[in-house]
């Protein structure tokens, strides 16, 4: 079985990467059990609770991260830097529990996937 890592490096607003990554991260969920989520740059924003998407006409789907562990998907993690260059700490309330690593220490998990996507 491959490992496949998915990276979120796209906001949740004004642009569809964040939704069509969700729907590719489900998809596979299914064909493999090794699955690791990263969130990066203004990816970190995706785990933000609370959003109101529906306020600038879109949808809402962010709370579809919380169910990750409903499909096994339990490895996730944040940039601590990403995190600190948007003002926000790893201590915040997620919409996913997600552990903060530095970029050095995701680049090392990333080396060990088969496959990385990046949304």
């Amino acid at each position: 079985m491959k490992k496949v890592a998915f990276i979120f490096t796209q906001g949740p607003h004004g642009s569809s990467a964040g939704r069509e990554g969700l729907d590719a991260l489900l998809a596979t969920s299914a064909l493999t059990e090794d699955i690791g989520v990263f969130f990066m740059a203004d990816g970190v924003f995706q785990l933000m609770p609370a959003q109101q998407p529906e306020k600038i006409l879109a949808r809402n789907y962010i709370a579809t991260f919380g169910v990750l562990p409903l499909y096994d998907v339990d490895q996730c993690f944040v940039c601590t830097e990403s995190l600190k260059a948007r003002g926000l700490s790893a201590g915040h309330e997620w919409v996913l529990d997600v552990e903060p690593l530095s970029v050095a220490e995701i680049r090392g998990r990333l080396a060990s996937y088969d496959v990385v996507m990046t949304f």
